[in-house]
């Protein structure tokens, strides 16, 4: 249990990364509660900064191993505690940081991070809960590529998603499989999302007025597929209307919704894969008010409208929420 204070934040004190990201790629095994997951990161000094020691953030985290471009450290050259990695030498130049954390999802009910609930991998990470997936320097004016290889047993976990286009994916020996998924677009840590479990797609089109083809998924629990027309129909209309009001199309293969009933937030706008509470997705015609799919229809929609103000068009720090 922690027993420090809590120290403020204060708008007067920012100043901009010592370090940047310019890529993300992780590797993620699924567990129930031992998920190992490798953080390949390149790092490069910020112009706008002096020379600093390379501190990331944590949030109760277990490393297994560190690298250097390649070559373990030696656990001397570096202080690791569960909320903190500090490597006091580091190359002033651009280099790439091996880290390997181990995370237990059950474990996780903070449902904050990655966490596993009704048999379901999640994760949420705004505002800084990818810390609690690894060590990283987790804030909104970072911004980085990512790329995700997510592992897992297909029984438990058929269904393997992550940011971006599908690149990859393929079963592995002992019944486990994966799926590689690319973001081509830069983005903070807290708009990273990874969904693993047994779920059911319904799908649709959208074509956008430069005639692109965007495939739609709404990833719901089975049986519940029969009650997401109006969540489709209502993200297809925001398509459209976020085009012709301010002409901004889709900018991905594929837009996907994944909606289940433990989730902490109404909704999470993650690039390419926002997470609903099923809430406000779910509705049928005999059983839903006028106020259930009013209320669909505007979540769905404020979400989507983040592909670009929030998501392409990010905050510099968490005192700029309005903005978004």
């Amino acid at each position: 249990m922690r027993t420090d204070t809590a120290q403020p934040i204060r708008l007067k004190d920012y100043r901009p990364p010592d370090w940047l990201v310019e890529t993300v790629a992780l590797d993620v095994s699924l567990h129930p509660t031992q998920s190992k997951v490798r953080a390949t990161l390149a790092l490069k000094p910020n112009p706008q900064s002096a020379a600093a020691p390379l501190v990331l953030d944590g949030d109760g985290l277990s490393l297994v191993s560190l690298k250097l471009d390649g070559t373990a450290l030696p656990p001397e050259s570096y202080v690791a505690t569960p909320d903190s990695l500090t490597i006091s030498q580091v190359p002033n130049a651009p280099f790439m940081l091996e880290i390997e954390t181990l995370v237990d999802p059950t474990a996780n009910t903070q449902l904050s991070g990655l966490y596993r609930s009704s048999g379901t991998y999640c994760t949420q990470c705004e505002a800084e809960g990818f810390r609690r997936i690894t060590y990283f320097p987790d804030r909104p004016d970072v911004m980085a590529v990512y790329t995700t290889r997510i592992e897992a047993d297909k029984a438990q976990a058929p269904v393997l998603l992550s940011n971006g286009n599908l690149i990859e994916s393929g079963d592995l020996a002992g019944g486990r499989h994966f799926a590689v998924w690319h973001d081509p677009h830069p983005k903070p840590s807290y708009l990273f999302a990874l969904v693993g479990g047994n779920l059911s797609a319904v799908e649709d089109r959208f074509v956008t007025l430069s005639g692109r083809n965007v495939t739609l998924r709404i990833y719901v629990e089975p049986g519940k597929e029969d009650r997401c027309g109006y969540a489709m129909d209502s993200l297809k209309r925001s398509m459209r209307w976020d085009e012709e009001a301010f002409g901004r199309e889709y900018d991905l293969d594929i837009f996907m919704i994944v909606a289940v009933s433990d989730f902490n937030m109404g909704a999470m706008e993650n690039k390419g894969l926002n997470v609903f509470n099923d809430k406000y997705v779910l509705a049928s015609p005999a059983t839903a008010t006028d106020a259930d799919f009013a209320g669909i229809e505007a979540v769905i929609a404020h979400e989507y409208f983040h592909n670009w103000t929030g998501n392409r068009i990010t905050c510099r720090d968490w005192f700029q929420l309005c903005l978004k």
